[in-house]
């Protein structure tokens, strides 16, 4: 792949940006050959660990999978300095994240990984001046905003805030079936008396009491006694509170699996079907590691290091 195919990999990108799903981009910013990847090459690294593209072989995928999902847990992109230890020395850059992999082409690679999150997704329910207010407040922080009536919340997922504002009409029906969709937030604009009433009677009607315990009433932060649009801001702030306190957004990745130091070779790998020898767990890139391994594990076990 030349540097040029990466512009379909710019395209998907798009794509997975207007469906709402969190991605990392790598891009190839520098090699020393003979290595596979070439400079300006990318590739998109899913939640789920796939790859899209190409970013060099099979010694080099893997440690990109493995930091570009954990960027898109911690949210901050990075800079990767892939190839042995002894390549490098002491003329690493601070800041950069050198991820140890051993090729029979002794190639290296720089590859910078930065990690896309969706834009929050809002759903407001109903159309007071306060719902109109709160839509455009959030748009305004580059949010994904909507306003809909309470039969239209086919768009909710499960990364969704989904706020309701139908005051006191079809109060009921929009919460449940928000509550259906299962978003990262419900909230019920409303008195805590009124509240009340809603979630009491979706009890009566089966909704389990661990669903109806999601639901905010009243919706936003308590700031007392404001006007309606005064409203809207108390609510978009609890919802940036919730979104930060949160620090990935909803549907982004767990933990990363765990990583170990194959001991034959030095090469980064997933922690995958290991060895265990006087009491330590070893991982190999490839079978014939592994098979070096077990002909001699007195030889290598000193190298072993988890990351």
């Amino acid at each position: 792949m030349d540097s040029s195919d990466g512009w379909d990999v710019l395209t998907h990108a798009g794509e997975l940006a207007r469906r709402g799903e969190a991605f990392a981009l790598a891009t190839v910013v520098w090699r020393q050959g003979p290595s596979s990847g070439k400079q300006g090459c990318r590739a998109i690294i899913t939640a789920e660990g796939e790859l899209r593209g190409w970013i060099g072989g099979a010694c080099a995928e893997p440690a990109v999978i493995r930091e570009a999902r954990q960027a898109l847990v911690e949210g901050t992109p990075r800079l990767l300095l892939l190839g042995s230890l002894e390549q490098f020395g002491a003329a690493v850059p601070e800041g950069m994240t050198v991820v140890p992999i051993s090729c029979q082409s002794e190639g290296a690679l720089e590859v910078y990984i930065e990690p896309v999150q969706p834009v929050p997704h809002l759903v407001v329910v109903g159309r007071s001046p306060m719902a109109h207010t709160l839509v455009e407040l959030a748009g305004s922080l580059g949010w994904h905003a909507q306003l809909v009536e309470h039969t239209e919340l086919d768009a909710v997922t499960e990364r969704s805030f989904v706020v309701v504002a139908t005051q006191g009409h079809h109060d009921e029906e929009s919460v449940e079936r928000a509550l259906a969709a299962r978003p990262a937030y419900v909230g019920l604009v409303g008195s805590r008396r009124r509240g009340a009433s809603v979630l009491g009677y979706l009890a009566d009607r089966g909704v389990p009491g661990d669903e109806l315990d999601r639901v905010q009433v009243p919706a936003g932060l308590d700031l007392g006694s404001v006007s309606h649009r005064e409203i809207a801001v108390a609510i978009l702030a609890e919802l940036v509170r919730i979104r930060a306190a949160r620090g990935v957004p909803p549907g982004s990745p767990g933990q990363v699996e765990a990583a170990a130091v194959d001991p034959v070779c030095g090469m980064t790998v997933e922690v995958d079907d290991p060895v265990v020898f006087e009491g330590h767990e070893y991982s190999f890139c490839c079978a014939g590691c592994r098979a070096a391994f077990l002909r001699d594990p007195g030889a290598y076990a000193k190298k072993e290091s988890r990351c």
